[in-house]
């Protein structure tokens, strides 16, 4: 189990790292009453919708939605997970990090993994640099120009062809074996026999370093010299503490500020593919780890791009990888787009002999998946046929189906209609059969339960908007705490809130040093909560005290809830003595809830039952 941060640490690192200077470091800010705005860094607008509050310590924007607080912007801002926020962060304000509740010795061995695989790198490229045997490998740069600075950026190296080049470097640097194998450094002899010793996993392979998304080395890719080499022609890393294939892509660190501002990545086959294309100015280049691509992949993507171009080999399997790779895509919500090479090439040979100008051409020819496996599939099948074209469409419509954005299925569906020549009603109709053959029974539960994207109801948003401000007005929590059970509240998202209002003013914290444990309690709660923040609440625009505003939303809230009941009764069968007089009572009540004066005493004795 990872380590925890205690509060006090993240308390302090938040109070070091003040969000207007974060955010002003990236955007230009621009003061506007006792806020500050800019254009949002995280959608395409003309008109600054994006609103940055110094004294509470947040941002929000009013375009898109994003906010929270410094830690989420980072989070947003630089598409990384929480712990990895706070590190940078930490970092920034000079401040060390200390872990509670976790496991030490594997804290202790990725720190120590980390330190290795930064000397191992370092090691790689001076043998790279240095070594007269090396001189192949550098020779094979220079065919395949490959220019130095680049070779430099991406940190190439040579593993030495020796079977104990790392074992070397870990005695000269006294690291112990047993953790150069923890590092996928080194290899057991036998793992039956501890005895039996090491020997080294790389061995006269081209060296392509693979960093995490703050650039520090954490596995290596071995490329082979020879063509006809015995063996695999790549050899990556083991899965360790630090290296995880399904959730790396190569060269993310490098490209992720070019995503964010083109919100569209290249996604690639191999290393080499994509330092040429980062080399081609085409910076936005990423290619998986020695794996297919995942789910994992697209999620981290999604971080930073609306959009992807698949640039992978024009051969049968490249086109077919391309295809499933696309539907990985489209999982995620991503526009996808596929770019077709000549046969033959790939993105490496394709700009060393076209150049840059020729492949921007080819990604701005990119096609949509559906066009691209039509395309393919029409050259597999015969589509004069009633099989050939039922095949075709079973597979696409399958691709089709992968989205879970109506708009983009619909768009999809269209061009698979004009490819195929057939009504888009008809395509329409499959889809609905595919559908009903891949269901599965909903538990009851979840069948019952609304839309996580479901708007809020307006009387709990209402209510909600007043308990954000609870720290500025005292009387309105121990209001909500004593006549209102927060289960009334329907919406989970308005539930959370509540719960961390209330608490915040129990506390005496201020409701945005909870922000953090509500993100993790009800996803999406940063955004939801600073949207609050930031808005005036439509009650109090109407001139009405809080408190006045707060106990008319708990009558509110009241009379729904008994109205719910009374309309259950209603409906129940046999209609019984007790049942008509539970309604009578009912409807007595909700007469006396239009008025806090007799309203309260219908809470009270509703509470007490």
């Amino acid at each position: 189990m990872a380590g925890i941060v205690p509060k006090r640490t993240l308390e302090e690192i938040r109070f070091r790292n003040d969000i207007v200077e974060i955010i002003g470091g990236v955007l230009t800010l621009k003061r506007a009453g006792g806020t500050f705005k800019a254009l949002c860094p995280f959608h395409k607008e003309k008109t600054p919708s994006f609103n940055v509050n110094a004294q509470r310590q947040i941002y929000h924007c009013f375009g898109c939605g994003k906010g929270g607080d410094v830690f989420s912007f980072m989070q947003d801002y630089e598409g990384v997970d929480f712990m990895t926020a706070v590190r940078m962060l930490a970092e920034r304000a000079g401040i060390h990090l200390e872990f509670e509740d976790g496991d030490p010795g594997e804290r202790s061995d990725k720190d120590s993994l980390l330190k290795i695989h930064t000397g191992m790198a370092e090691f790689f490229s001076r043998c790279l640099a240095q070594m007269k045997a090396a001189q192949h490998a550098r020779d094979y740069l220079a065919k395949r120009e490959l220019e130095g600075d680049m070779v430099k950026a991406f940190g190439v190296g040579y593993a030495p062809n020796r079977w104990d080049g790392a074992i070397q470097w870990a005695r000269k640097h006294k690291v112990s074996l047993e953790l150069m194998e923890k590092a996928g450094l080194v290899i057991r002899r036998d793992q039956d026999d501890p005895s039996a010793g090491y020997y080294d996993r790389f061995r006269d392979r081209l060296i392509f370093p693979i960093c995490d998304i703050q650039g520090r080395v954490i596995g290596f890719s071995g490329r082979a010299l020879a063509d006809d080499v015995r063996g695999a022609k790549y050899i990556n890393s083991p899965e360790t503490l630090l290296f995880r294939k399904s959730r790396v892509l190569y060269a993310l660190d490098q490209g992720r500020r070019a995503m964010v501002d083109k919100r569209e990545a290249v996604i690639c086959e191999g290393q080499i593919d994509v330092i040429r294309c980062h080399q081609a100015g085409f910076t936005t280049a990423v290619a998986s780890q020695g794996t297919a691509f995942t789910e994992d992949h697209a999620n981290i993507l999604r971080r930073y791009v609306d959009s992807v171009v698949i640039v992978f080999d024009p051969d049968h399997a490249g086109q077919n990888a391309a295809i499933k790779t696309a539907g990985i895509f489209l999982s995620a919500g991503l526009g996808v787009r596929v770019a077709d090479l000549p046969e033959g090439e790939d993105p490496d040979s394709f700009i060393a002999k076209e150049g840059a100008a020729a492949f921007e051409a080819v990604l701005d020819r990119g096609m949509s998946v559906v066009d691209f496996q039509i395309g393919i599939l029409s050259r597999r099948e015969d589509l004069s046929t009633d099989v050939g074209v039922m095949r075709v469409a079973r597979d696409v419509l399958q691709t089709i189906l992968r989205s879970p954005n109506s708009v983009q299925q619909a768009r999809l569906m269209q061009a698979a209609a004009q490819h195929l020549n057939l009504p888009v009603a008809a395509l329409q109709d499959e889809l609905r059969h595919l559908v009903r053959r891949q269901r599965r029974p909903e538990p009851a539960a979840a069948a019952e339960a609304p839309a996580a994207d479901a708007a809020p109801p307006a009387i709990e948003m209402a209510l909600c908007e007043h308990l954000v401000h609870v720290d500025e007005h005292p009387g309105v929590g121990p209001l909500v705490e004593q006549h209102l059970p927060l289960d009334m509240l329907s919406d989970s998202r308005c539930r959370a809130v509540a719960e961390a209002a209330l608490e915040a003013a129990r506390e005496g914290l201020p409701l945005q040093e909870l922000l953090s444990d509500m993100e993790a309690r009800t996803e999406g709660m940063q955004g939801f909560t600073v949207g609050l923040l930031m808005t005036t609440s439509k009650v109090q625009a109407e001139d009405l005290s809080p408190v006045t505003a707060v106990q008319d939303l708990i009558l509110r809230l009241w009379r729904r809830r008994l109205t719910e009941e009374r309309d259950g009764v209603a409906r129940a069968i046999p209609q019984t003595a007790e049942a008509q007089q539970r309604m009578s009572q009912i409807t007595l009540d909700l007469n006396s809830l239009k008025r806090w004066e007799t309203g309260v005493d219908v809470i009270e004795i509703e509470l007490a039952d």
